[in-house]
């Protein structure tokens, strides 16, 4: 989608789905609350045998929400849905470890999103992202982007109006994420984190990753060249 199209709505009525402003975990197990503003609030839980990061994007001022990566432990991700309002789930990529809840949230009629690249490694889904979608939660829009490399679907989430930068599989601490697969490719990857994340986005940026702690683009984007001499 073009910067300045209109939004994408991503909003399925969800039977039950608690919607109100000031909406909170109430203190559930393992649900911490990493990061908040006037305006956007995310929490984040870890899920499933190699600890992925799960985010719920909530926006305060109307109560929806977005979770990033149906993961693993299913009833879990619905009893956070349920708390905070979520109404749609997006995928970063299409890998197991990352949408092995995939089909029990839509069972339980979430929508599910995800880039067209790694739509077959789901069983299912409903919606397909484009680069520079704008997705509208409640008043927060979070904006795709489009980063190939660790697998060709791999897609990162921006909020606007905020230093937050979701980046699934594509960035962590200490360098790019695996491309030691069949669907990698390390110079594709290195591409993506060079112009589609630190040539677009300032120092201060916050990067959560798919798994493990959170960084910054100004703590990383200095390595970038030692990386690629070790090669991965």
């Amino acid at each position: 989608m073009p910067t300045g199209a209109a939004p994408l709505v991503l909003t399925r009525p969800v039977a039950g789905t608690t919607n109100l402003p000031g909406c909170d975990t109430g203190g559930m197990q393992g649900v911490e609350r990493i990061w908040e503003d006037a305006a956007v609030e995310v929490h984040r839980l870890v899920v499933g045998p190699i600890a992925n990061n799960v985010y719920v994007v909530r926006c305060r001022r109307s109560g929806d929400a977005l979770l990033i990566d149906a993961a693993n432990e299913h009833d879990r991700l619905l009893e956070v849905c349920q708390a905070l309002g979520v109404r749609t789930i997006v995928e970063t990529h299409g890998h197991w470890d990352h949408v092995a809840a995939v089909g029990a949230v839509r069972d339980a009629g979430y929508e599910v999103a995800v880039r067209k690249e790694d739509a077959g490694m789901l069983e299912s889904y409903d919606l397909l992202l484009e680069d520079d979608d704008v997705l509208e939660v409640g008043r927060v829009r979070v904006r795709t982007v489009h980063t190939p490399g660790h697998t060709p679907g791999s897609i990162c989430f921006a909020v606007e109006g905020t230093p937050l930068f979701f980046s699934g599989d594509t960035l962590f601490p200490g360098g790019a994420g695996n491309t030691q697969t069949d669907l990698g490719d390390f110079s594709v990857i290195i591409r993506s984190i060079t112009e589609r994340i630190f040539a677009a986005y300032p120092d201060q940026t916050i990067v959560l990753p798919g798994h493990g702690a959170m960084t910054t683009v100004g703590v990383e984007r200095p390595h970038i060249d030692e990386w690629v001499e070790r090669g991965w």
